[in-house]
């Protein structure tokens, strides 16, 4: 998003009288500003207010909403299926360019860890962060009215593997929602909720610096956060999250922030790939052997001019995509020009994190803070970089509004599936699909009057397709959506409606 807007800038008089055109395929009608996601599990922004629209941004762009299943260079085509695909039966579309830009980011790298893609939870994408609050939250409703021990410990014991930014500041927001939501439940302390961060190196944080790594360490252990370095997940199957130390949690939360790799659309082009599987580029940004294709961000693979050791590559953050980015802008202007071109060079200017409580750890520019100090600047930073001023005002206005009223707790579990009660009045149509721990209900008759049947078939969910974010991106993960299973949920029962069934 950030190379379409800048080219749209500077390309502004063209792209009015139809000399150029701007064309952004993208899975979503909006850009994801992935550091604020945590703040909007832990309900401190809306959801709303971490993403960008896309059509109101790039209004001079043509936007299409589809999936770029393959780029052929040779060719100068990219294949996209939209959602019209489907619909009118004519195939994929083909999209002819004069210059390409590849962005798509990254997705979750997992593991083949037994359960993983059973039970594992992802943190890269809106809706994953929304469903885990949602998550966290009915799990208290469930250990609240159980009267199974091991049910109760199970669903407030919530287990993050990863110790990178999305698990620390994750696990960090959420603890912070949970300990205050707790104040809400007559039978759950905050002791009584378990956290454990699984990390395989020896600290976490490491862009910060071991010193505040430690730090970091220090105060999440003294929030009662069981964190365990030099720890591998094993297995998570039937629920039990098994660690290579030993050690077992029965847990109905396990959320699996350990790393992304580059988009799969990379192995679907005629690009030279490093052995990692990013572009192979230039310090302009261009393909390398390959003349009007460009690339940045996650997939990028950029040489460091600024490192002291020859052949390193810029990391994959935001920190550089968004710098990339103008730099790319500037160079396919450059090309359509005949102008010579900009290498990209940029010194890393340092990483900050939140730890939630109002504390966090920062080393930028050489500078170590921690606590209050720290915290605020990564609001500071982060509150500057999200595009548009529309988004930081909203922004803005939301942590100033949260300083003067109390967190709100509510769970919207129901918009995971919003046609579900509709469904049910309907009668006979499909019910939303099982979660992981979810237990059946017994199908009954949709007339009141007429007493349940065994033979009563039960509805089968489909879940929607989940969307994917250009950008953590995140993995980094990384769905909130169970795997797949089904819920016959029934008619209203003689009498009144039943419970909800728990996730």
């Amino acid at each position: 998003m950030y190379t379409a807007l800048r080219l749209q800038r500077k390309l502004k008089q063209r792209l009015r009288s139809g000399d150029a055109e701007i064309v952004v395929v993208t899975p979503e009608p909006y850009m994801t500003y992935q550091p604020f996601l945590p703040e909007a599990a832990a309900g401190s922004i809306s959801p709303r207010h971490v993403v960008v629209p896309l059509r109101r941004v790039l209004d001079h762009c043509t936007i299409v909403i589809g999936e770029a299943e393959r780029i052929d260079h040779a060719k100068r085509t990219a294949t996209v299926t939209t959602l019209a695909t489907a619909e009118d039966g004519t195939g994929a579309l083909e999209i002819g360019y004069d210059e390409i830009v590849i962005a798509p980011g990254s997705v979750s790298r997992t593991l083949p860890i037994p359960g993983l893609a059973d039970f594992g939870i992802g943190f890269k994408t809106v809706e994953e962060a929304i469903g885990l609050r949602n998550h966290v939250i009915e799990q208290m409703d469930i250990a609240s009215a159980t009267r199974d021990p091991a049910i109760r410990d199970a669903a407030l014991t919530f287990v993050f593997v990863g110790g990178g930014y999305a698990g620390v500041e994750a696990l960090a927001e959420l603890e912070d929602m949970a300990r205050y939501t707790a104040r809400y439940y007559h039978n759950i302390k905050p002791t009584d909720l378990r956290w454990i961060l699984v990390e395989a190196s020896d600290r976490i944080l490491p862009e910060v610096g071991e010193a505040m790594g430690r730090y970091a360490v220090g105060e999440l252990r003294g929030r009662s956060v069981d964190v365990r370095l030099e720890t591998r997940l094993e297995t998570c199957e039937d629920r039990v999250a098994v660690l290579s130390d030993g050690s077992r949690f029965p847990t109905r939360t396990l959320v699996w922030t350990a790393g992304v790799k580059p988009s799969p659309l990379l192995a679907a082009t005629d690009l030279p790939l490093t052995e990692r599987g990013r572009l192979r580029c230039t310090a302009t940004l261009a393909v390398e052997g390959m003349p009007h294709a460009w690339a940045a961000g996650d997939a990028a693979a950029v040489p460091d001019l600024t490192a002291a050791e020859p052949g390193r590559e810029t990391a994959p953050n935001a920190q550089h995509a968004v710098r990339q980015a103008k730099v790319l802008a500037d160079n396919v202007l450059a090309t359509l020009d005949g102008r010579p071109l900009t290498e990209y060079r940029h010194t890393y200017a340092g990483s900050v994190a939140s730890l939630g409580l109002h504390k966090g750890v920062a080393h930028v520019y050489g500078r170590k803070l921690k606590g209050y100090p720290a915290w605020l600047m990564h609001r500071t930073y982060h509150l500057s970089r999200v595009p548009t001023f529309n988004r930081k005002a909203r922004v803005l206005a939301e942590w100033t509004l949260a300083g003067l009223f109390k967190r709100e707790i509510v769970s919207l579990g129901s918009l995971e599936h919003p046609r579900a009660e509709f469904e049910l009045a309907a009668g006979g149509g499909p019910a939303a699909p099982q979660r992981p721990g979810t237990l059946p209900r017994p199908a009954t008759s949709p007339d009141p009057s007429t007493p349940p049947s065994p033979s009563t078939p039960r509805g089968t969910g489909t879940p929607p397709a989940a969307g994917t974010s250009p950008g953590d991106s995140t993995p980094p993960g990384d769905g909130i959506s169970p795997p797949p299973g089904t819920d016959g949920r029934p008619e209203d029962p003689p009498g009144g409606r039943p419970p909800r069934t728990p996730r």
